[in-house]
Parts: structure tokens; C-alpha cells; sequence
């Protein structure tokens, strides 16, 4: 017997044919949300027909049905279906997401609601704890079925998406702030009187915020209360902690399946992560969020499941093939990875500070950091739009402030020995590094990231396939050659290395992971990589550097960009 959880009452258990090739008959025409086996929930349950199922259910706008299905996976016969479930306010605002603006004193608060703007206004309240709140409009987002480029997110997979909401809080303090009073207040509210000196360093400037609606006859719909800390300045010299992965996706907390349900790190790497969550200033998450794949329930699953971490610090993204990939659609890959996405849900269910949201490239900058996020499922190659963000994203860092510098993509355009690449040879995604290698060198890149690719693994600083240095696990001196990292275990099924150990790789892990960057100041850096399973750190490596050695030049006539 099969339990089937979904957001429309099951009126038949019609079945329609697929129109992906990677669907496999039978579908039923409207997807369930997830679904358990009765019978490996319940012993004994074959015989007496009798057990019980614990389910979680999550706020997604609708009311929610249960239907008990006999045959399996496939011959569905419905069976039962139950009475409505419903929320208590199932249009409430949920899930909120923060992610860094465009300048780097402007946070962003994007979450999801059943309240079309024509229903109810959006406004963030929000402040410094215990001080003045102010009220910040939001804009308001969504698609619909046709927004959709093929199944089965335009099929059996659609579930609209709710209304996608952005605020944005501007003039913020950054992290830490010799200050006399009102620590957090705006710089248009806050003034200092000149002749009174600063007493005191406050650590740890917190805002606190809440999601509100207002409906026509006055009322405001809340969300409860949640907090965030400051981002700080470019240069800033203070503590600052990035966990980066990629390819996490979600599961069920419940121990339901779902259509695509192969990513079982995703709960131990959440988890892992709100752990330690009072130790990390941000997360880039860098391709292949949700594998929703065209079964749009589960972007409300994930918001869900990564809630506790999004709502506190900012959630960046990058794209990867399961957001974006879809024949005929402006992809460099022409695949149907995305399930039919193309691309649309990601874009508008995550704010990114990038130009053109479609593109999802962008810069962004967290104190001593320099973040370049590039996307690999639009062309990367010299005369591209793409080419000429990251050669400006490189060389326009002012490295005496942002000593470190961070390149990051979702497939591997550096190096990688799983097996797929090293059967085809190239050890990378074909025009990878020949296209940026040279830019890597030039710009004098610390490190790479990438995911795709599930498993982790570390090489020395290599150019041109070369160890330019040994090894190790300490770097000083003069800049040599990058260091390029697979971060892409965070949750999807593992991918194997080939047995044969390459030279330039020095650290390799087939287990699920993710990695954390510290910058203790503007001359040393730390690398961690921590497994999912225990939050343990299995390998690590340090860099000690000055900025003089970045840029190879002397005290007096240092530049202070890469240029």
C-alpha cells in the first residue's frame, strides 16, 4: 500500500503519460507532495491491514489530502482518500531567505506568502533589537504553469508557487562599530555629537525583523520574530566565517520519499550546519539547491528545511544544471536536467545581487572577501558577456582591503579526478580552465569552488595542470597558483574518483561534506573541510600572507588592485 500526501484533494487516480523521457511510466496527473509504503512503515501490516504513518506537513497555501493507493509504484489503485487538512492561516508569510545586496550595507529579505499584492501589501518591520523599528516595502514576484519550458513542470509536476516577496534593508551598520548609542540605527538616524569620543567596541550588531502583511481592512498578517547580524565593511578587519557547498538538495524529515529522491547527506548537512550556526557569518550554496527537477513542491520543501540557517544568515546561490539546463532555452547545455525549470523558479524563489537575475552571475563582498560567482550553464568563453564579469570581478578587488580572493561555479572548470571526468580525459568540464586559467593567474586567485561534482576533493596550487607548490597544509609567501576545491557533497548521492592518484590531486573524500572558510584577518586564512556525519574537520590548510606578496611588490610602490 502506498500513503500519498498532497496539496488538492485526489478526486481519481488518473494516470498520464510522461513527456520527459527521464519520467518513467506510470505518472499519476497530479503529483503528490511525498509519499510513504504502508507496509515497510508496519509490521504485521500485509495480514491485518492495520498501522499508522507519522507525516510532516509544512505551510504551502493549500489544504492537504491523504490517499492510500494499492498495486505500488506501478499499478496506483486509489483506495481511500482522507478529509482536508488544513492550516490555520495558509496564506501566512513563511520561510524567510536573507541574502547580501548589491552594496555591502543592504541585506535582503525574500519570502513566500499566499498574498497576491492585489490581496495584501508586503513590509518588513525591523531594527535594531530592543530599539526603534522602521518599515520597509517589499516587491512582489511570481510565474505561472507557462512560465514553464516542457514537463513535468509544466505537467504533472506544476504547483504554483505562492508569491515570492523582496525587501530590502538599507544603511546598516556593519558588523562590529565603535558607537555611543543606538548601535544599530541607520546612519540617517544615528548622530554622533563630534566632540564625544566612542567608549566601547560592540560586538555582533544584531537586527531584528519580521515578515508583515497588510490587508485592505487595516490588519497586518506577522510572521514570528528573527534576527540577523550586520554584514561587515570591504576591509573590515574583524572574525568572518563562510561555509561553502554544493549539490545539497533535501530530504524528508519524516522519512517520506519523493520523485527525486536521491540526496541523503541533505538532512545531516543541514543539520550540521544549524549546529554551528552561532560560528558562521554566511553560505553559498553554489549550484544544484533543491533537485526539484520540475516537481515545484519541493522548493517550499527545501525553503522549509533550510529556514533556521536563511532566516539568520545570508543564503547565497549559484546556478547549477538542475536549476537551469532545458533544450532550446539559451543553456550552454542542452540538456533536460532542470526538469523543465529552465531556470524561473530559482531565479525568483532566491534573491541574488547580480545585474540580471537570469544570468546569476554576480560579485559579492563580505569584509576581507571578494566573492566572483560565475555560471556555468551560460558560455564562459573570452568574448562572452559572462567573460568579461569575471575579468572585471577579478581585477577590480582592492587587495590591500580584500586580501582574499574567491572564484566559485557549480561545474568543475578547474580540476576534478572523479571517474566521469577522468573517462573523458579532461579532468574538468571541457573549456573550463582553458578558458580561465589565465585569468585565475593573472588576478592572483586564492581559491576555486565548485560542486557538480559529488564528492570532495583538494588539489595544491596547480597552473596548467602543474603543482606550482608542494602540497601542504600551511601556505605562505608570494601568491604561486590557485587552489581549486571540490565542495559537492553536500547532500546528493556520491560520485566516484578513478582509482589512479593524480599529481596535482592531494586530497580526496567520497562522503558527504562541506567546507568552511575563516579569515581571521587581512594575512591569514583558514580552510576546513568538516563531514556531514559528525561536523568533524577531515582535512584543512592555512594561508599566511600579506598583500604585498599578492601584488609581488614592495612597500612603496604597491597598487592596490590586481591590475
Amino acid at each position: 500500500m502506498l500513503f500519498y500526501v498532497s496539496c488538492l484533494q485526489i478526486s481519481s487516480a488518473a494516470i498520464c503519460e510522461p513527456e520527459n523521457k527521464r519520467q518513467y511510466p506510470p505518472v499519476l496527473c497530479t503529483a503528490p507532495i511525498k509519499y510513504q509504503f504502508a507496509k515497510f512503515k508496519n509490521d504485521g501490516y500485509g495480514k491485518s491491514g492495520k498501522g499508522y504513518l507519522k507525516l510532516q506537513l509544512i505551510n504551502q497555501r493549500e489544504d492537504f489530502s491523504f490517499a492510500l493507493f494499492s498495486g505500488g509504484l506501478l499499478k496506483p489503485k486509489l483506495i481511500a482518500v482522507s478529509n482536508k487538512v488544513t492550516f490555520v492561516n495558509p496564506k501566512a508569510p513563511v520561510y524567510p531567505r536573507l541574502a547580501q545586496g548589491k552594496s555591502w550595507n543592504e541585506m535582503t529579505v525574500t519570502w513566500t506568502s499566499g498574498y497576491d499584492i492585489k490581496e495584501a501589501v508586503p513590509f518588513v518591520e525591523w531594527g535594531e533589537k530592543a530599539g526603534r523599528q522602521f518599515l520597509s516595502p517589499a516587491g512582489t514576484l511570481t510565474f505561472d504553469r507557462n512560465s514553464m519550458c516542457g514537463a513535468p513542470a509544466r505537467t504533472v509536476g506544476w504547483r504554483h508557487p505562492g508569491y515570492i516577496h523582496t525587501s530590502y534593508l538599507k544603511d546598516l551598520w556593519p558588523d562590529s562599530m565603535y558607537v555611543i548609542f543606538l548601535s544599530c540605527l541607520t546612519p540617517s538616524e544615528s548622530r554622533i555629537h563630534p566632540d564625544t569620543q566612542p567608549t566601547w567596541l560592540l560586538q555582533h550588531c544584531r537586527y531584528t525583523y519580521r515578515l508583515g502583511h497588510r490587508l485592505p481592512n487595516g490588519t497586518r498578517v506577522w510572521s514570528k520574530s528573527y534576527s540577523f547580524k550586520a554584514s561587515p565593511y570591504p576591509g573590515q578587519d574583524s572574525l568572518q566565517r563562510v561555509v561553502i557547498f554544493g549539490d545539497m538538495g533535501k530530504a524528508e524529515a519524516d522519512g517520506s520519499n519523493e520523485y527525486n529522491n536521491f540526496q541523503p547527506g541533505s538532512l545531516n548537512t543541514t543539520n550540521q550546519i544549524i549546529r554551528d550556526l552561532d560560528n558562521i557569518d554566511m553560505v553559498v550554496h553554489i549550484g544544484d539547491i533543491c533537485y526539484a527537477n520540475g516537481y515545484l513542491s519541493q522548493w517550499d520543501q527545501f525553503t522549509a528545511q533550510i529556514e533556521p540557517i536563511a532566516s539568520t544568515v545570508p543564503y547565497m546561490i549559484g546556478s547549477g544544471n538542475h536549476e537551469r539546463d532545458w533544450p532550446g532555452t539559451g543553456s550552454f547545455y542542452g540538456n533536460l536536467d532542470s526538469g523543465g525549470e529552465c531556470g524561473v523558479p530559482a531565479q525568483t524563489v532566491f534573491y541574488t545581487p547580480a545585474e540580471n537575475r537570469a544570468n546569476f552571475w554576480y560579485a559579492t563582498d563580505y569584509g576581507m572577501f571578494r566573492f566572483c560567482i560565475a555560471h556555468t550553464e551560460e558560455d564562459w568563453r573570452p568574448g562572452t558577456e559572462q567573460y568579461k564579469f569575471i575579468e572585471h570581478c577579478l581585477s577590480s578587488v582592492d587587495r590591500q582591503k580584500q586580501p582574499w580572493l574567491i572564484f566559485l561555479a557549480h561545474r568543475v572548470l578547474g580540476y576534478s579526478s572523479n571517474s566521469y571526468y577522468g573517462f573523458e580525459g579532461t579532468f574538468e568540464e571541457p573549456m573550463g580552465r582553458e578558458a580561465l586559467q589565465e585569468l585565475w593567474q593573472k588576478y592572483k586567485v586564492d581559491l576555486a569552488f565548485y560542486g557538480h561534482v559529488h564528492n570532495y576533493e583538494r588539489t595544491c596550487p596547480v597552473y596548467q595542470s602543474q603543482c606550482v607548490v608542494n602540497a601542504s597544509n600551511h601556505y605562505s609567501g608570494p601568491f604561486q597558483a590557485t587552489t581549486h576545491v571540490v565542495v559537492g557533497g553536500a547532500g546528493a548521492s556520491l560520485s566516484d574518483f578513478i582509482t589512479s592518484k593524480i599529481q596535482w590531486s592531494h586530497f580526496r573524500d567520497f562522503d558527504h561534506g562541506f567546507g568552511k572558510l575563516t579569515a581571521f584577518n587581512h594575512s591569514s586564512l583558514l580552510f576546513e573541510y568538516k563531514k556531514s556525519r559528525d561536523g568533524n574537520v577531515y582535512d584543512h590548510f592555512t594561508i599566511s600572507r600579506d598583500y604585498r606578496d599578492v601584488l609581488a611588490c614592495s612597500i612603496d610602490n604597491c597598487p592596490r588592485t590586481s591590475l
